[in-house]
């Protein structure tokens, strides 16, 4: 993963870079394996001049020492002194502070200092260890410089006594390696030297002591190192000689080893040593007590009975201290020249888990910028714990969700990198919580937060608070106010949050930087003209805000600019009372009744709304209240009918007011003159002179338009009187009706024809007869029918219908005048379904047919009282059942279809339905001559001419 992700990043680098570059990162990915298995190690001395080369880096590394500050080189240690630094342009690791090794690692064999060499483009980690060498440069010294033996000089020879113990700060070699003794001839020095151990010297007694020749011996011991050349110390060894006790204490084990817990509390046991002497007496009786060496005293530890030997907890033992202690016990008798023997106890600290992890947080990158990618190294992570085995093992993880992760890079060492988007505007600030575990029991763990800030960068364009703004600006504002303040917002900050307002694109090929103006700043919106709502009453243009970031982002708002009306305009009176020179008078007859139209008043107003919303008031003298006037209409009417006590001339003053505030208003007068009669207001109008001038355009397009409207009507009326006198009695062409024929044996036959209802004779027919049909009857929905003369029926198309005709009886009465006619010598033209069919939708299966002598049905043909055979005059009942059966139901407008016209005869045939009597039962055809009919519609018309003459007369 690791160096499939440092290819990634060559890569990006290899396409912005120059080819070696490029080069460089090929070479990072051959030798990743390497680095990820090993460390580079450098071995230097301690107390080294400052500056000192201690490797070549770009050496190491392979890479070329021009691209290492291109590359960011970093040294990075968890040390408080940063020891070693590095020179980009060699390549070479130096020191940069005197190290000492005693100073850094005391009590160590081997010293080393951790680095961590970091390149940022591309991202590469690499562990260095630095191995401190030691130098000789402390000599081994003693912590008493004066040491006191007491030797009975019955002590036999190869008795030996513990001799002091030098110390040395330095380790290894350099550390102290053998000890000398100067020249005697009663003691000799036995060296004893171990791996694991220190160095130690025991005085050996080589014969016999005489107090008497010889009671004070000084030797001078030396303490020698293994340095080249060895550095020494001394301490003065002076010998007393004492006097007879010729038995020495004797410990059961020459080594005694123990284990101890760490923070085991005080009085815990740990041991207990044993020694046996074999005099009696005081000279037997063994006390036990702690031998100090160098500068460990037993005593600040632990505690030692001196009766028992028994050993206890005194103080605080810590494993990360010190892990194991050496204590020598030293055993004497109670003797007047007591004799002594020296035992040794190792005792072993036990570990226990009472360390937490260390966390040591060492920042690269803050703050993050928000579009920092994946990957990117933030910060390094060091986990340390003091415990030993499973106890410092160490696991290290984040608390809870972020955009961030650890990455281990060796041991217990982490880089904090970025691992998904980052979004400042959302969060400007993250709490990185770092958990680290160790794996004792029961596990410790610490806790450590980092925070990463995010800069911002800009990507967030401005935005305004609503979609679409409008302004509405009131009429004849001064010119300089700010009437609106738009408002963005950008979530980004400093420089990339600062917005600049503009204006952009004019309004229906308005200038809009004529009109108004906008802060750039503060978005505030400054009128430049002083708006009039009858000229303009909206315009819309656009405003963009423009962030500083870079590169700069913007984003546009339509704000519609609408003017409010004010009441500025004073109401204007229409023609005829505007007009100047025209006499503002009207004429009423004194025989007018109350409510009698007067004048009508008519204005306009070029506000709008409420501004423009008119009332009309009358402003006359005190008493006088004859005439009134609609608020809304203007129309003046009078109030009551006249009175001989009323003036003849009533001057009125009528007030136009709007309904704005504050109202305006504009009047008229009025010259009302009471006459007596109709003629004389006549008379009075000749008398009032029209000026050329007065006759408007508005006049000359109300005549035009009455004009072509008569002429048109005229023309129409000539063409329609035209046409109808067109038509010929005895012309059966124009109508094409299809003939229907009966037959013998009942049958018929048809064709269609047009949707007429007239029905025609021939002219030379001297009489008309209307003739019933026999069973079966022809369906309803026949739309036209034709009966000739000579008892022929031809059926020519057979009519759809869903439902066939009621028939009448087969018992048949006609009346005489149809017996008397004999065979029918006339052919009567029935046109259109409607013949035989009511109105739509309404079935009418009742045939005209003579009276049914068997069930009453049908109806009845009889001529006119008075007339004979040959008369042409007719009366034809029909429908069922006779007087109790209801009238056939038409709709407004429809022609009932029983109604016809035969041209060509002296007869005409036409339906009459009355409302009301008898006649409300049944309907009536009546057969009538042209002549008689074309009388009586001539007298009705006579008739109506005179009442609308007197109509008008009345107006």
């Amino acid at each position: 993963m690791k160096m499939m992700y440092i290819a990634s990043l060559c890569l990006k680098t290899g396409m912005e870079s120059r080819m070696n570059a490029w080069i460089l990162c090929s070479q990072f990915i051959l030798f990743l394996s390497d680095w990820s298995a090993a460390q580079i190690s450098y071995s230097v001395t301690e107390e080294m001049d400052k500056g000192t080369v201690v490797g070549n880096l770009a050496k190491d590394l392979n890479v070329n020492a021009r691209d290492l500050q291109s590359m960011n080189l970093n040294i990075v240690s968890g040390y408080s002194k940063k020891y070693f630094e590095a020179n980009f342009k060699t390549g070479d690791l130096y020191a940069n502070e005197r190290i000492d090794r005693e100073e850094i690692c005391p009590n160590t064999a081997k010293c080393t200092l951790n680095l961590e060499a970091i390149l940022s483009n591309p991202v590469v980690l690499q562990r260095i260890e630095v191995v401190i060498v030691d130098l000789n440069d402390n000599a081994p010294t003693f912590v008493d410089k004066l040491f006191s033996l007491n030797i009975s000089e019955s002590s036999p020879s190869g008795e030996r006594f513990l001799l002091p113990q030098a110390v040395d700060a330095d380790a290894g070699s350099n550390s102290v390696k053998t000890y000398k003794l100067s020249t005697n001839e009663y003691f000799s020095l036995d060296v004893q030297s171990a791996e694991e151990h220190s160095v130690s010297a025991e005085l050996v007694l080589l014969k016999t002591l005489d107090r008497e020749k010889h009671a004070h011996i000084k030797l001078t011991l030396t303490a020698v190192d293994g340095g080249k050349p060895p550095n020494t110390g001394t301490v003065q060894i002076n010998i007393n000689v004492l006097d007879v006790n010729d038995n020495t204490p004797s410990f059961s084990k020459t080594l005694y080893k123990a284990r101890v817990n760490e923070n085991a509390p005080v009085g815990s046991f740990v041991i207990q040593v044993n020694a046996t002497d074999l005099d009696e007496g005081d000279n037997g009786r063994v006390i036990y007590s702690f031998v100090r060496r160098a500068i460990f005293n037993p005593a600040n530890v632990f505690s030692i009975n001196a009766e028992t030997g028994e050993i206890t907890v005194k103080g605080a033992l810590d494993y990360e201290a010190q892990s194991a202690y050496e204590i020598h016990v030293q055993a004497s008798d109670k003797g007047a020249s007591p004799r002594r023997a020296n035992g040794k106890l190792l005792v072993e600290v036990v570990d226990v888990n009472d360390n937490a992890p260390e966390i040591v947080v060492t920042s690269l990158i803050n703050p993050v910028r928000e579009d920092a990618d994946v990957g990117s190294v933030v910060a390094l992570v060091t986990v340390t714990d003091k415990d030993g085995g499973k106890n410092g093992q160490t696991r290290c993880k984040l608390a809870g969700p972020t955009p961030f992760k650890l990455n281990l890079n060796y041991k217990n060492y982490y880089s904090l990198v970025v691992d998904g988007p980052l979004d400042r505007e959302v969060l400007s600030l993250y709490n990185v919580t770092i958990t680290a575990n160790d794996e004792g029991t029961p596990s410790l763990s610490s806790t450590s937060i980092i925070n990463v800030e995010v800069s911002d960068v800009n990507d967030n364009a401005p935005r305004f608070i609503e979609p679409e703004i409008n302004i509405y600006v009131k009429e004849n504002s001064p010119v300089g106010v700010s009437v609106f303040t738009i408002r963005a917002v950008d979530p980004d900050i400093n420089e990339n949050g600062k917005i600049t307002f503009a204006l952009e694109g004019d309004s229906k090929n308005i200038p809009i930087t004529s009109f108004i103006n906008i802060n750039t700043d503060t978005g505030d919106i400054v009128s430049l003209h002083s708006f009039n709502f009858e000229e303009l009453k909206t315009f819309q243009f656009k405003v963009r805000a423009t962030d500083s970031g870079v590169p700069p982002l913007s984003s546009n708002v339509t704000v519609n600019v609408c003017i409010l009306d004010e009441n500025d305009n004073n109401p204007t009176i229409l023609a005829p009372f505007s007009e100047h020179g025209s006499i503002n008078s009207e004429t009423i007859p004194y025989s007018a009744e109350a409510g009698y139209f007067v004048a009508k008043i008519r204005a306009v107003d070029a506000d709008s709304g409420y501004n423009a919303l008119l009332s009309y008031h009358l402003s006359e003298p005190k008493g006088n209240n004859l005439f009134r006037i609609g608020t809304s209409t203007g129309e003046i009417r009078t109030k009551r009918r006249m009175s001989d006590n009323d003036l003849k001339t009533h001057p009125l003053l009528v007030l136009v007011s709007d309904n704005g505030e504050p109202s305006l208003s504009s009047t008229v007068s009025i010259d009302v003159v009471v006459v007596e009669s109709t003629t004389d207001i006549q008379t009075q109008f000749r008398h009032v002179p029209i000026k050329e001038d007065n006759f408007s355009d508005l006049n000359l397009y109300l005549l035009i338009a009455i004009v072509s409207v008569s002429v048109i009507f005229l023309l129409s009326l000539i063409s329609l009187i035209a046409v109808r006198c067109h038509r010929t009695d005895g012309s059966f062409s124009r109508y094409s009706a299809p003939m229907i024929t009966t037959h013998p044996d009942g049958s018929w036959s048809y064709s269609k024809a047009t949707q007429q209802y007239d029905v025609c004779f021939s002219s030379d027919t001297l009489k008309s007869d209307v003739m019933v049909f026999p069973a079966p009857f022809p369906p309803v929905d026949a739309e036209l029918i034709s009966i000739n003369g000579g008892d022929t029926f031809t059926r020519t198309q057979t009519l759809p219908n869903k439902e066939t005709p009621k028939a009448p009886n087969a018992d048949w009465r006609y009346s005489a005048s149809l017996r008397a006619g004999g065979v029918m010598q006339s052919s009567v033209h029935m046109e259109e379904s409607s013949v035989m069919q009511g109105a739509q939708g309404v079935l009418v299966q009742n045939w005209p047919t003579a009276s049914s002598a068997a069930d009453g049905e049908g109806g009845e043909v009889s001529p006119p009282m008075g007339a004979g055979v040959d008369s042409n005059s007719w009366h034809f009942r029909y429908g069922p059942g006779g007087p109790g059966a209801p009238p056939q139901h038409l709709k407004p407008g429809e022609v009932p279809p029983e109604a016809f016209i035969i041209p060509g005869s002296p007869a005409i045939i036409s339906i009459r339905q009355n409302q009301g009597g008898e006649d409300d039962k049944s309907d009536f055809i009546t057969f009538g001559k042209k002549e008689e009919a074309k009388k009586k519609k001539k007298k009705k018309k006579e008739k109506k001419d005179k009442k609308d003459k007197g109509k008008d007369d009345d107006e």
